[in-house]
């Protein structure tokens, strides 16, 4: 029930197969986005496989280093969580720039390391503090409960909630004010239209290392706002494309998926800790700080395998956010140029491998968002017809 509850969305049923990307895309677009995408395809695949070997070797090494530590169960997971964290980073670090030079490479950005490093430091810190702190509360919780997870499982999901709700003041550090004042206007128009009015739109520089367009949604109730990247300003998308894309994100706001999210990680954070609990049992469970790097490696495959599920209401959510937006917009042209130029801009493949679809893909691919706005066409013109509106016989 709580599922199908938190599942729910304005969106209408809809048909999104059948679109022809060829009426759409020139086959030298959809050639580069195919290349492109399985170039990105790739290194996922080795990056993952990178860290389950690294997780792996651990598990086999670690145990008998970490009970020579002899600082107690805190201690001991504080440095065993440490030496995870680094060798982990240090296993997705030649991933990371690899991908750096491949989009360089396809034009989406400059190949500049420093900048990079830079952009990925600024959440290093705050990534670091919160897994350490979740390896000390498992593991102290482990050592003192025998059914833990009961403890935990409310636990970690407050503490989800509270980074949730400060990450949109912290988005706010990060950013400045739109300073476009017709884009402004536009935005307080469309945020009073999605009764979200008030919501701050600001504006993330990252165009040091990226060309790539982006902008999310951060924080919710007294924190929410929207965050733009520059990116999207430098005079490659239309005004009107600019404003499908605020309101796309003022439709996140409004329909309060931040919060939905959280409704979600406490539907499978407590099966998912009474499964790490149950395999690592033999082992000697989690409250022994030995046992985390194979706890870690437990939570990564139960990760990969939750991925499909977590994408597909990702998926969802976004869909209604594309929704909102037509309807705040009233702009399907210009929501259909924007979702065409995704594919020039980000080469995003319109029509991306199954496996790719469940396991990477976050929001609807580019041919379902383009058959979202031909959906929303004709039932707005349907909808006039049998008004008597303009356009009715």
């Amino acid at each position: 029930m709580c599922a199908w509850l938190l599942a729910r969305t304005s969106v209408p049923s809809l048909h999104l197969s059948g679109l022809d990307v060829h009426r759409h895309f020139s086959q030298r677009t959809l050639d580069r986005t195919a290349s492109f995408g399985r170039g990105v395809d790739l290194l996922w695949v080795f990056g993952v496989a990178a860290e389950l070997v690294a997780l792996v070797v651990l598990t086999r090494m670690m145990p008998p280093r970490a009970r020579a530590i002899g600082l107690g169960r805190i201690g001991t997971a504080v440095i065993v969580g440490m030496v995870l964290l680094v060798t982990l980073w240090f296993v997705a670090l030649p991933f990371g720039l690899v991908e750096l030079w491949w989009e360089h490479h396809w034009g989406l950005g400059p190949f500049d390391v420093g900048a990079w490093l830079a952009g990925q430091w600024s959440s290093l810190g705050p990534e670091a503090v919160t897994a350490l702190a979740t390896i000390v509360l498992l593991v102290g919780l482990a050592g003192r409960f025998r059914r833990w997870w009961l403890v935990a499982a409310p636990i970690v999901v407050a503490i989800a909630a509270l980074f949730a709700l400060l990450s949109g003041w912290l988005a706010a550090g990060a950013a400045h004010p739109l300073r476009n004042p017709q884009l402004a206007a536009d935005g307080r128009r469309l945020a009073r239209i999605e009764n979200v009015a008030g919501t701050p739109i600001s504006v993330q520089d990252v165009s040091k290392w990226t060309h790539q367009p982006n902008a999310f949604t951060a924080g919710f109730g007294p924190s929410a706002r929207v965050v733009l990247w520059d990116t999207l300003l430098d005079g490659r998308f239309t005004r009107g494309e600019e404003d499908a894309v605020i309101a796309h994100e003022l439709g996140h706001v409004r329909s309060r998926h931040i919060v939905k999210s959280i409704g979600w990680t406490a539907l499978v954070v407590l099966p998912i800790l009474w499964l790490l609990d149950l395999v690592t049992r033999r082992r000697g469970g989690v409250g022994d700080p030995a046992n985390l790097p194979f706890a870690i490696l437990v939570l990564t495959v139960l990760g990969l395998l939750v991925t499909p599920l977590e994408n597909a209401v990702s998926r969802r959510y976004e869909a209604e956010a594309d929704w909102r937006s037509l309807n705040a917009t009233g702009d399907p042209a210009s929501t259909r140029k924007l979702f065409q130029a995704f594919a020039r801009s980000s080469l995003e493949d319109p029509e991306p491998p199954l496996w790719d679809y469940l396991w990477l893909e976050t929001h609807p691919t580019v041919a379902q968002r383009l058959k979202m706005v031909e959906e929303w066409r004709k039932r707005e013109t349907s909808g006039r017809r049998s008004r008597g509106g303009p356009g009715s016989p």
